[in-house]
Order: C-alpha cells, then structure tokens, then sequence
C-alpha cells in the first residue's frame, strides 16, 4: 500500500502505462491523477487546520481505489459493487471516456471516501463531527477539487469533432452525464455518509449492513453514468484515433 501522496501518485502512473488509453479504467485514472495532480499544486498556497490528517486521508482514499484494481485482477477477489460497473464497461466501446471518467469518481467517492473518512479519524483518535477544524479543511478542499475538476472534464469533452457533435445532437446524453455529476454535493453527501458510519461504528452488523447498502446504491448510480451515449460522430473520433 502507497504510504505517502508520492506514492499514490507513483502508483496511479503505473496503473496508466500497463493499460491501453481507451480502457475504461485509465480514462478514470488519468482523471484522479490530474485532479491530484492538480490539487498538491494548489495545496501549497492554502493554510489547513491539520495539514497532516488530510494526507493520511488523501493515502487511505486512494489505498481503497487500489484495492479495488487489486481485487478486479484475482477471481476471488472482494469487488465492491460500487466499482463493479466500471470494471465490467470497462471495454465497453459505446461508452464515452468522460462516463468511465465520472463512474470511478462516483465510485471513488460516494463510496470509498466514507470509509476512508472513518478510518482516517478512528487512527488519529479525533471525533468525526460538522464543528470540527478538520471538516472546514475538508470544505477547503472541496472548493480546490471542484476548481481543478472542472478544469480537467473540459479535456474529456474538447475538440472539433466533440464541437460539431453538440451542434448537431441537441440533447447529447453526454451533457446529461456530465449534469448528473457534481462533485462539492458528492463530497458533502460522502462526509454525511461517514458521520453515520462513524455513528455506527459500536454496532458492527448495523455498520456493515448501512455499509453494504452504501454500496449498492452507489454501484446502481454508476451503471446509469455508463449507458452508452452513442452518437455517429463518436463512432468516428474512435475510428480515426485507432488507426
């Protein structure tokens, strides 16, 4: 497991270069690696509460993606069926690169960030709660994330054959998977989430339980993110970036 944000990122550009560039799983990890990328950047211009606590969040964040890649490669591997769409479209060739792209933050986030919220908290031994100088760090963070996020979905929906596309597909379902996501509302609902793990946490059925409907839920969100959104002029982009 990476131990540092060195590590994480390390690890992401090594999950890159052993696929290819249209698999579903790279279109999501180019997407977290700029986004984190992105974010380190402006980190160093920002005052935090507890600079460290959110490192040790952003490494345990990203250890549960990894363990998701990690499980998708064994047969008896523990999938969580937040990730299970996004594995299974991966090769899906009607899916566009955004859908992949914004299926793994789903994933990534409205599932995996409450459990790493709560294991982050229960190792520095602080109280998970709205009043604390660690959740206005984490709101800190939201308005950096949605900055860079932003900034980075523009490169999955550039280009004159993706201009041409709008123009002549009105209602292009991709603007509908892109409104669907918001990731400062996701983010929110994620610190909900772990707020009601947190509370939890002395009842372990009802913890694994909440957590395991938690997941399901997310992994329904995910399969309607990668109904493919064919158009003709996608059929094209695909067949000239192939050649």
């Amino acid at each position: 497991m990476s131990k540092t944000v060195a590590g994480v990122i390390a690890r992401m550009n090594a999950i890159l270069e052993s696929l290819p560039r249209n698999d579903g799983l790279a279109c999501f990890t180019r997407l977290y690696l700029a986004v984190t990328n992105g974010v380190q950047v402006q980190l160093a211009d920002t005052t935090f509460a507890e600079p460290e606590l959110l490192a040790q969040l952003d490494v345990r964040f990203a250890g549960l993606f990894f363990a998701a890649v990690d499980a998708s490669t064994h047969a008896n591997g523990a999938l969580p069926r937040a990730w299970a769409p996004l594995f299974a479209a991966r090769s899906e060739k009607k899916v566009a690169p955004i859908q992949f792209a914004l299926a793994g933050m789903n994933a990534h986030i409205n599932r995996d960030l409450p459990v790493a919220l709560v294991e982050t908290f229960e190792e520095s031994g602080l109280e998970l709660t709205d009043d604390s100088p660690v959740h206005a760090d984490y709101l800190r963070v939201n308005t950096l994330l949605a900055r860079v996020e932003a900034q980075e979905k523009e490169q999955y929906l550039s280009g004159w054959l993706r201009s041409i596309d709008r123009l002549v597909h009105h209602a292009d379902r991709l603007d509908d998977v892109v409104a669907m996501w918001d990731l400062e509302r996701a983010r929110d609902a994620a610190w909900t989430n772990a707020e009601a793990l947190w509370a939890l946490r002395g009842e372990r059925d009802l913890f694994q339980r909440y957590l395991a409907t938690l997941d399901r839920t997310v992994g329904l969100a995910g399969r309607g993110l990668l109904v493919p959104a064919e158009t003709w002029l996608g059929r094209i982009s695909r067949t000239l970036s192939h050649r």
